[in-house]
């Protein structure tokens, strides 16, 4: 079943809930801020302050990072301009009891033009069930070809940051952005302060593994995942964020960035994958 709803600030967005599972998605931005299997945790996490209004970000959920990841384009606003548009709903499919389709899409208009000089679609593919699944498909409507970084910029739910650790980035190199050096993953990724951290020649699943349980993920049309925490001082100077907010989530981004970032000639097309299970 689905609704579509808006909530006492004027923010849009589709709920959906089946047998399986549950989910929330404004459609500014096509951002899924809730995704909860039935009798669980969400395993998305959403901050208590965020404001959840039209023109503002969400903080939490998995933004969508596009056609610019951080400020690789500085001609653009950090992560592009895509989180901030409303995109058009194309569909709900209910394919069965336990699995709810949701298709939207973004187009170029005067506006994204002025800012992004290239014709475009934007089409994310949202499937609600006991695992969650996001096809990001960008095309290339231009007659010139183009480059394009991007990100889902998946805010997982946590226990407490003390108890988590990261599998399936070892032996990975990796940009630590905050020291600005290049390292070679050792062993599990666990925290003890803030990291910023860009990973490359990503080729299979990661775990997360939390005190009560473990989250797989996988990507496909991406070799770069990002792995985030801002940790103290950073979370209290952070819109949208709680001072002990940081304890609470993991960021684990699927990513075309960096050397992964992706060329479209004219007509073609690319594809990123998240499942989360």
């Amino acid at each position: 079943m689905y609704k579509l709803k808006t909530n006492e600030n004027g923010l849009k967005y589709i709920e959906i809930t089946n047998d399986s599972a549950c989910g929330k998605i404004a459609i500014q931005g096509a951002h899924l801020f809730h995704f909860a299997r039935n009798g669980e945790e969400p395993i998305l996490w959403l901050s208590e302050t965020s404001d959840m209004e039209h023109g503002k970000h969400i903080r939490g959920g998995i933004p969508i990072c596009w056609p610019s990841f951080g400020m690789s384009n500085p001609e653009l606003p950090q992560h592009g301009f895509a989180r901030n548009r409303m995109f058009d709903l194309v569909n709900i499919i209910e394919i069965d009891e336990d699995t709810t389709q949701v298709i939207m899409e973004l187009n170029d208009s005067k506006k994204s033009l002025r800012e992004w000089e290239y014709k475009f679609n934007l089409q994310i593919s949202i499937t609600i069930s006991k695992n969650l699944t996001i096809e990001l498909k960008t095309t290339n409507l231009d007659q010139k070809t183009f480059v394009f970084t991007q990100a889902l910029h998946t805010y997982f739910n946590i226990s407490n940051i003390k108890n988590i650790s990261i599998y399936g980035l070892e032996n990975k190199p990796f940009l630590d952005t905050l020291t600005n050096t290049s390292q070679i993953q050792k062993g599990e990724i666990v925290f003890t302060s803030e990291v910023d951290s860009v990973y490359q020649k990503v080729d299979g699943e990661i775990v997360l593994k939390d005190k009560n349980r473990d989250i797989k993920i996988n990507n496909e049309g991406s070799s770069s995942v990002v792995v985030w925490n801002p940790w103290i001082e950073k979370a209290k100077r952070m819109s949208g964020m709680e001072d002990e907010g940081y304890k609470e989530f993991v960021c684990i981004e699927s990513a075309n960035t960096f050397e992964d970032a992706r060329f479209l000639q004219s007509r073609e097309s690319h594809t990123l994958k998240l499942t989360i299970s």
